[in-house]
């Protein structure tokens, strides 16, 4: 059996690599990998998939920087290509990016059974490029692979299952999170940040902001620095920095407490997470990877996709609202870790690969 894995930003490889790593269990598995180019990231060196223990890509297509238009469409055209010379039995795709959809778009034009590995899951945000990609992705797949019961319950409240271009009826399993996967093997991994002439403080923040709707917002932005700068007078705060980010820094007050480090590898943030005492971010991913450290959660944005989070308060959703974030940190609980079985137990992988065998 042959998979033609799709691929276009780090933390998609960061998801897959748990799955590669399952597949290479199997000797009737061949992976092929295409990495299209969409985020350039100068950390995904060589060393990197060799640290990551992630297989490098096969084909490397270079397309990225342009508008999502043009970057879909050469997408499209290239990874058609490959799959005209590779004859993969099955695409498998990841989350919700450009390259997630142009992958999508292919196979379902070419008949390829196509596996959606975080399925279902919705902002109900549709100004949000991320939620037409995954809407769109999940409506063309034969195999819709789950992370949670809401992402599940969100297919079906939306009259999935359909039937796809290879004639079958889609398949929608709960698998797990491919993300705790990664978090429980590379906990063992991690590596503290070598900072030069920063000395990260115990009892710290960390924080991430990177999402366009606060850095091109200067109100937003401002609420959230202000923010930032109040909790600092009490607790060092720690914000690897997001080029997006970065470019708004010359016009904001940071406070001395609120450290700004270049962004970090993927091993380096995992030994942040697991050494803070408070995740504050934009991020999606961040969210989940807090809740698998044991680590409470503000999240910066106005809505998100991991529902489960909030209901069961380990989250707390506040948007970019200075007093909603001032009075979210000041109600911060911590928590122990219940067993929930939320995103799967660290067996999503396993899972997968399965159902593509016997799928």
């Amino acid at each position: 059996m042959k998979i033609l894995t799709i691929l276009g930003a780090r933390p998609q490889f960061i998801k897959a690599g748990s799955v590669s790593r399952e597949m290479v269990k199997y000797g009737e598995i061949e992976e092929v990998i295409i990495h299209t180019g969409q985020h350039y990231d100068a950390n995904m060196s060589n060393i990197f998939f060799e640290e990551m223990q992630i297989p490098e890509p096969n084909y490397f297509l270079g397309i990225g920087g342009k508008s999502h238009g043009a970057m879909t469409g050469q997408m499209i055209e290239k990874i058609e290509e490959v799959c005209f010379n590779e004859k993969p039995d099955w695409v498998l795709v990841y989350g919700d990016t450009n390259s997630t959809l142009a992958g999508a778009m292919v196979a379902s034009k070419l008949h390829i059974r196509l596996a959606h590995v975080e399925a279902g899951l919705r902002s109900f945000n549709m100004k949000m490029p991320e939620e037409v990609n995954r809407i769109l992705t999940d409506r063309v797949s034969d195999i819709l692979f789950c992370p949670t019961d809401t992402a599940v319950t969100n297919l079906k409240e939306e009259a999935f299952p359909f039937i796809t271009a290879s004639g079958n009826k889609q398949k929608i399993v709960n698998v797990g999170d491919v993300m705790q996967d990664g978090a429980m093997f590379y906990k063992q991994f991690a590596k503290k940040p070598n900072i030069e002439g920063t000395e990260i403080a115990l009892d710290f923040v960390l924080c991430t902001i990177h999402r366009a709707e606060n850095t091109d917002d200067p109100q937003r932005l401002k609420n959230i620095f202000d923010a930032l700068n109040e909790i600092a007078e009490e607790k060092p705060i720690v914000l690897p920095i997001h080029p997006r980010t970065k470019n708004f820094l010359p016009s904001i007050y940071l406070h001395p407490n609120l450290t700004i480090i270049d962004p970090v590898g993927y091993l380096e943030m995992v030994w942040l997470i697991d050494h803070c005492s408070l995740v504050m971010t934009d991020s999606g991913g961040l969210q989940k990877e807090a809740y698998f450290f044991g680590k409470q959660c503000i999240t910066l944005r106005d809505e998100t996709e991991w529902v489960e989070l909030i209901k069961h308060e380990f989250n707390t959703l506040v948007g970019a609202d200075y007093n909603s974030i001032i009075s979210a940190y000041r109600n911060i609980k911590s928590f122990e870790m219940k067993d929930l079985n939320l995103y799967g137990g660290g067996k999503a992988s396993k899972k997968i690969v399965q159902e593509l065998l016997h799928g």
